[in-house]
């Protein structure tokens, strides 16, 4: 993936200008200028003030159920046969598990305005799992990462010393906090970088069954023997935000939002990306297979293209949006995050979750319960 903080920080007038021409509704859209539209999102995506400019701006009323993580809006979905809402914002790469069961439906792009969209993000979202057969079925909405969330005050780390390591050193007993999904990638990436792993940077246990139960066990195993460094796990935003304030914890593996926050709360707070590499993600936006409020739907999804959108999202949430020029509408707290968190160096270094292969979930959850029930 090409990222860069020129990339996300520059945008430049005249694109920004033709980005935002379309404005939240196209003329072909014009039907969707009343009713409603069932959007199905993580839990603090669509806050107030961006439903309220939509509201106000097409007429259209806004119906939000919302989700705490990927396996619930699966679920969900699942258990609907794909129907009940029109919008869902899966990761991308959760996108293969919706697609064999029709789950999600195929977009049409000249309905939306795609131009608004980081073009190597367009571009890269194929194969993190955009497209099924051919077809366009989401498309790039937002990326963020997961990095080390601590208390520079029991933690004095310097930002080059930031590591996945740090939840599992004698300091960090009872202190740490993390999720057990995500967390054993951040521990295999330091156990390789220690030398006592071999994954290939844990993308092997995407592999095959046999690569994925050999280093997902081993990886099990240290977690385990480490476990009285756990002060909490988390599995959505609200538990990582608790696990510092109520749990004890002072180290974390977390998303960005939990550590860019608390520490806009109180700056002894930091979030910094760790030397063996910001785990990222990205986030998406499609239309469920059972949808009904189509017209509505496109003209949401156009609405959150919109780079003022997009900057009430990235404010909101310190999430990074993959809309060109939102950054210039996020505010300078944004900004200042960004530029403390990423450099060249560190966007250079991050490690992007690849498309989930068929048994990739299961497994993995085997040992999520291993670790979770020692």
């Amino acid at each position: 993936m090409s990222i860069s903080r020129r990339l996300v920080l520059k945008g430049t007038a005249a694109v920004s200008a033709a980005v935002a021409a379309p404005a939240i509704l196209k003329a072909s859209d014009a039907l969707a200028s009343s009713g409603q539209v069932n959007v199905f999102a993580w839990g603090d995506y669509i806050q107030e003030n961006m439903a309220t400019r939509f509201e106000d701006t097409t007429g259209i009323k806004i119906n939000l159920s919302t989700y705490g993580s990927n396996d619930e809006a699966e679920q969900k979905l699942k258990a609907a046969g794909g129907k009940g809402f029109d919008v869902i914002f899966p990761s991308i790469t959760n996108g293969t598990n919706y697609y064999p069961e029709g789950l999600l439906a195929p977009l049409d792009e000249s309905r939306l305005n795609v131009d608004a969209i980081v073009p190597s993000m367009m571009r890269d979202s194929v194969k993190l799992g955009g497209t099924y057969r051919g077809k366009r079925m989401l498309l790039p909405f937002a990326w963020g990462t997961e990095g080390i969330t601590y208390n520079s005050s029991v933690f004095p780390l310097a930002d080059n010393d930031v590591s996945y390591g740090a939840l599992w050193t004698p300091e960090a007993k009872g202190k740490a906090t993390f999720r057990q999904k995500s967390g054993m990638i951040g521990t295999g990436l330091y156990l390789e970088a220690a030398g006592v792993l071999r994954s290939n940077r844990m993308l092997d246990v995407f592999k095959s069954e046999e690569d994925a139960h050999r280093i997902w066990g081993e990886i099990a195993k240290f977690i385990i023997g480490q476990k009285e460094n756990v002060a909490a796990f988390w599995n959505n935003a609200t538990e990582a935000t608790n696990a510092f304030k109520q749990a004890g914890a002072a180290v974390g593996q977390t998303w960005d939002t939990t550590g860019l926050l608390l520490s806009r709360e109180d700056p002894v707070w930091k979030y910094r990306m760790p030397k063996e590499g910001g785990i990222t993600w990205m986030d998406s936006i499609g239309i469920p297979g059972g949808a009904e409020n189509i017209e509505q739907a496109y003209a949401f999804i156009n609405a959150m293209l919109e780079p003022q959108m997009a900057g009430m999202y990235s404010a909101n949430t310190g999430y990074n949006s993959a809309v060109v020029g939102a950054a210039n509408y996020a505010g300078e707290t944004y900004k200042k995050q960004f530029l403390k968190v990423y450099n060249d160096e560190t966007l250079s270094n991050l490690w992007w979750y690849p498309a989930d292969t068929p048994w990739f979930a299961t497994l993995r959850q085997e040992y999520v319960e291993r670790i979770t029930n020692a």
